[in-house]
Parts: structure tokens; C-alpha cells; sequence
């Protein structure tokens, strides 16, 4: 059973038309800067193994995956078509509008991880989320949610405008927690502007991950 966290006007928009007809055309272009894009790379390096099976939930064209490493499979859902055709790290997708169907349509421990990048701030029912990635995640499994400070500010509920960074990764970590999660690990970085700029100092876009892992079911007491 779905715990809600969320008030009514916690979800509320200022965009409050069908999600699909924002994204319908492509948009070939990077939304966080190459430092943040470099640590989110190394941090799924660290974290993922080889052998995983990864659903890259709310993608792109872009996956941020390593270029030198490859997986068991990798599954990309989003909502433009043409970008996810054009993502290579993709063996297969799906189109599928979060804030209108929550349930997944895989089975259930058939994940060892799930990647979420600049995408959790758009979700208007996190909690069903959350709950079906707890039912797809394998035991020992992870959920990776990562975000920055940027968002499209009318496509993203109230929860969100209204809080701040420390806001945000709490946020997450309790809808998670809500739905059944162990306390999720916290991860909030400054990240530096690539080029001379980085060179004295000069901060690029902010890193801020919530990484919650499946527990493995306990063994039958006989």
C-alpha cells in the first residue's frame, strides 16, 4: 500500500498540462554543467556494477553512464521517443508519463539499479514511485536519485519550488523511507566549472544524490 507524503498543494504545478505535450519535441541539449555531469559519472562507476541490469528512469539522449563500461542490460523510459532512439547506451525503452500511470511495466526484482537524474523534482506522485521501484529493485539493489539546483520551474510541483537543496534531498530520502526504503545515504558536493574558470576557484552546478539500497530479506527462522 502507497504511504502519501504529499499534501494536495505539495503537488500542485503552475504547468498544469499534460506533461507529454512540454516534452514532445526533442531537446539535444546537456540541462547540468560538465562538472556535474563528471561526478555523476564517476559516482556510477563506484556504484554499479558490471553484471547489473540498470533502468535509467526518466532519460534521455544522454545516460551519464561510463563510456568504458558496459552492463547485463540497460532499460531507458522516458517521455520524447526521439531522444531515447538516440540514446546509445539504450538496449530498449518505453514512453511513459509518470504523473498520469505510475505502475511500471517490469517485473517484479528484476533490477539492480535505477538510475533518476534531474527527474524526481517533475514527479507529482513520488510515493506510487517509489513503492514500484522497491518492488522492482532486486535485494541488495540501489535507487540513485541525483539532481542539481536547475528545473523547469511551471513542470515542477510546489514541493519543490518552495525548498531549498537540504530541503530537496530530505524530501526524497522520506518519500522513499515512506514506502518501505532504509535510510537512504546523502550525498550534497560542490562541483567545479570546467576550464580556466575552475582553475581559480570558480563553482559549477551543485551535486546532490539520494542513494537508497533493497535490503536483503532476512533468512526464514525454522
Amino acid at each position: 500500500m502507497v504511504v502519501q507524503v504529499l499534501s494536495a498543494n505539495e503537488r500542485y504545478k503552475l504547468d498544469g498540462s499534460d506533461d507529454a505535450l512540454f516534452y514532445s519535441e526533442p531537446r539535444f541539449v546537456q540541462h547540468l554543467d560538465a562538472g556535474f555531469r563528471g561526478r555523476l559519472t564517476q559516482l556510477y562507476r563506484e556504484r554499479i556494477p558490471t553484471c547489473a541490469v540498470v533502468l535509467d528512469l526518466m532519460s534521455s539522449w544522454v545516460s551519464h553512464l561510463p563510456d568504458d563500461q558496459r552492463y547485463e542490460q540497460v532499460i531507458g523510459h522516458g517521455l520524447n521517443a526521439q531522444e531515447l532512439e538516440a540514446n546509445p547506451r539504450l538496449d530498449r525503452h518505453w514512453v511513459q508519463n509518470l504523473n498520469q500511470l505510475q505502475e511500471l511495466p517490469l517485473d517484479d526484482s528484476s533490477v539492480d539499479c535505477t538510475l533518476i537524474v534531474a527527474g524526481w523534482q517533475y514527479l507529482q506522485q513520488p510515493e506510487a514511485i517509489a513503492e514500484e521501484l522497491l518492488r522492482i529493485t532486486r535485494p541488495n539493489g540501489q535507487v540513485i536519485v541525483a539532481f542539481s539546483n536547475r528545473m523547469f520551474f511551471t513542470k515542477a510541483p510546489q514541493i519543490w519550488t518552495d525548498g531549498a537543496d537540504g530541503d530537496h534531498l530530505r524530501y526524497v530520502a522520506e518519500v522513499l523511507m515512506a514506502q518501505g526504503w532504509p535510510k537512504p545515504e546523502l550525498i550534497a558536493e560542490e562541483t567545479r566549472m570546467p576550464g580556466p574558470m575552475g582553475w581559480v576557484g570558480g563553482k559549477g552546478d551543485p551535486f546532490f544524490a539520494v542513494i537508497a539500497t533493497k535490503p536483503v530479506p532476512s533468512a526464514a527462522i525454522v
